[in-house]
């Protein structure tokens, strides 16, 4: 393991630091972007969680962190208001902002970096509370739920074209369906022009392949093309999200520039489709593994809702949460966390909490069954509950249900063991999912 930086790369250079130092690392601490915690993540993170509630580990290799694990204290954590999402919003910060070297890393222009930088994810009150409230006014459950019956059709259509792509009866979900599914719905949901769209599927292709020198060039295309929409709706609005946001900007009297109403669809389009892609793909991969309980859901589809849960407590995508930043030394547990430290709030190690779970480590699709209440921490919690949670719900549902009514035969092309994933830290995403396909049943839109 390297020897630990004097103070993290990620951490918030403050200035007129009060109180003690804390304690350097050791070189003992957990290196997160290791083998364990890229292929068996819900182990290491638990072995972590039963070491104690707040431990010290290195995000990257010139990144330490200080991890909450358990899930009381990571709710607790993510709505405090001690802890910040911009390291900017940390009083006395001084030097570069240490979130712009992972977004160049990625091959984003200078000039991108603004529009992943100021969003409402990464934002902290007043200003994420008047940028919520203008995104809450378009992005409502409403339009939501009237986008229901056009998710069908293009889930429909999706896996009617899946045995087109398939060899030898195998064909890959991630990349022609649980990909594409969700860029196809952000953009009918936000009214992207029918010409623009191959652009967003493009792009979508791009976030998948992680290509810093695809992103490069597709990333600020994509941006120029939201601001082109932008200027058309406003010049002709429509029942669109977009046309809604800046209907939702203009009549706030804050004036939000184009920009902002950019940086906002581009948020949405990244709450809205990565989230569900690999949910999708996840999701399917543990129902295939466990023919018990793909058997309960198949034979009662009202489980789905309850088994959308279940999937992103069990099998989530998103295993860590956006990086916090003191904001002012806070005692957890009894360590000290100084002023501009990095906190990382473990998901994947509070989704398997046994202090909050009955064998946490079974997929249980009744588990959520009736729930009143948040049951789970995939979406996160607090302010920064993620904003396509209830699109994402919904895309589940309707592709689950969707698949097994197209191909009741499908099983697992490889060994489930085998299953290659993307190396991303923090994420556990599928790079591909091979699939037999079986005899396709359904050929009728649903609608």
């Amino acid at each position: 393991m390297q020897s630990p930086p004097s103070r993290p790369v990620g951490s918030a250079n403050v200035t007129d630091h009060p109180g003690p130092a804390a304690a350097p690392l050791s070189g003992d601490e957990p290196d997160l972007t290791g083998h364990e915690f890229q292929h068996d993540p819900c182990r290491a993170y638990g072995r972590l969680r039963e070491q104690g509630p707040v431990v010290r580990g290195w995000l990257s290799p010139e990144q330490s962190v200080w991890l909450s694990t358990r899930f009381a204290d990571v709710r607790a954590v993510l709505r405090d208001h001690r802890f910040v999402n911009s390291p900017l919003s940390v009083p006395g910060h001084t030097g570069p902002d240490p979130r712009k070297p992972m977004l160049s890393a990625l091959g984003l222009p200078e000039r991108i970096h603004p529009y992943f930088l100021r969003s409402v994810v990464d934002s902290d009150p007043p200003g994420h509370t008047v940028l919520r409230g203008l995104v809450s006014r378009a992005f409502t459950a409403r339009r939501i739920r009237a986008l229901r019956p056009r998710v069908a059709q293009i889930a429909d259509r999706l896996l009617s074209e899946l045995p087109g792509y398939a060899e030898n009866g195998v064909a890959d979900l991630v990349r022609h369906f649980a990909y594409p599914l969700p860029i196809a719905v952000i953009c009918e949901l936000v009214g992207i022009p029918e010409p623009d769209r191959p652009l967003w599927t493009s792009w979508s292709e791009d976030l998948l392949a992680l290509d810093p020198g695809r992103l490069s060039t597709s990333t600020p295309s994509l941006v120029d093309s939201v601001h082109a929409a932008v200027e058309a709706r406003r010049r002709c609005p429509t029942d669109d999200l977009l046309s809604g946001l800046i209907q939702a900007a203009d009549g706030s009297g804050g004036g939000l520039a184009d920009g902002d109403i950019v940086t906002m669809v581009l948020i949405l389009v990244l709450a809205g489709h990565e989230t569900t892609a690999h949910l999708i793909s996840n999701g399917t991969a543990a129902l295939l593994g466990h023919p018990d309980q793909l058997g309960a859901l198949r034979a009662d589809p009202g489980l789905l809702p309850g088994a959308v849960e279940e999937l992103m407590r069990w099998c989530g995508p998103v295993q860590l949460a956006r990086t916090r930043y003191a904001a002012e030394d806070v005692d957890l547990h009894g360590v000290r966390i100084r002023r501009g430290d990095t906190v990382q709030c473990v998901l994947v190690s509070a989704n398997h909490d046994p202090r909050q779970y009955t064998a946490p480590e079974r997929l249980d699709l009744t588990r959520h069954r009736g729930a009143s209440a948040e049951t789970h921490l995939g979406f996160e919690h607090g302010i920064h509950f993620c904003l396509g949670a209830p699109l994402a719900r919904q895309e589940g549902e309707v592709a689950f249900h969707a698949l097994w009514e197209h191909f009741p035969r499908l099983s697992l092309a490889v060994p489930r063991d085998s299953l290659e994933r993307l190396p991303a830290s923090g994420g556990w995403r599928l790079a591909r999912l091979p699939l037999r396909l079986g005899p396709h049943a359904f050929r009728t839109p649903s609608g």
